[in-house]
């Protein structure tokens, strides 16, 4: 009688269906760690720019007190990064930018105060939510009363 020998030989490797399915989960995990970090980032620029327009406002006050005015539009933030003879460092070290790499804004007289700083978010225009929304210091002072 003839029989067929038993067959030893191992599968050495993965089907492509096994690959597949790998990739396809490894992908959602990535896919939820981006979407958390991103919250996370925005979150984390938004609230470096609140502390920034805290600074600024803290100067702005510190050059009323020193000259019984605020600077002009025309003489913006920039006055303020400027040594002079009050302040021979100047009140700021540099000229702020937001976390987004834009200018703050400043107008003199403000639509709620003495002046406003703005920075208009991630994508730079007025209006907008999430990444994109507008922070002001009159925001500041809602959430410090």
């Amino acid at each position: 009688m003839y029989s067929k020998p038993i067959s030893t030989k191992r599968r050495n490797g993965f089907t492509l269906v096994e690959l597949m399915v790998v990739f396809v989960l490894l992908a959602m995990m990535g896919a939820l760690v981006a979407v958390k970090t991103r919250t996370y980032i925005i979150s984390s620029k938004q609230n470096a720019a609140r502390v920034e327009i805290s600074k600024i406002c803290q100067a702005l006050e510190s050059f009323y007190a020193a000259y019984d005015r605020y600077p002009t539009n025309d003489e913006g933030l920039a006055i303020l990064a400027k040594p002079n003879e009050k302040f021979a460092d100047g009140l700021l070290d540099k000229l702020p930018k937001d976390p987004w790499k834009n200018p703050y804004q400043y107008n003199n007289p403000g639509s709620r105060g003495a002046y406003d700083v703005i920075s208009y978010g991630a994508d730079g225009k007025p209006g907008g939510d999430g990444a994109n929304m507008d922070l002001t210091n009159h925001d500041e002072e809602n959430k410090t009363n």
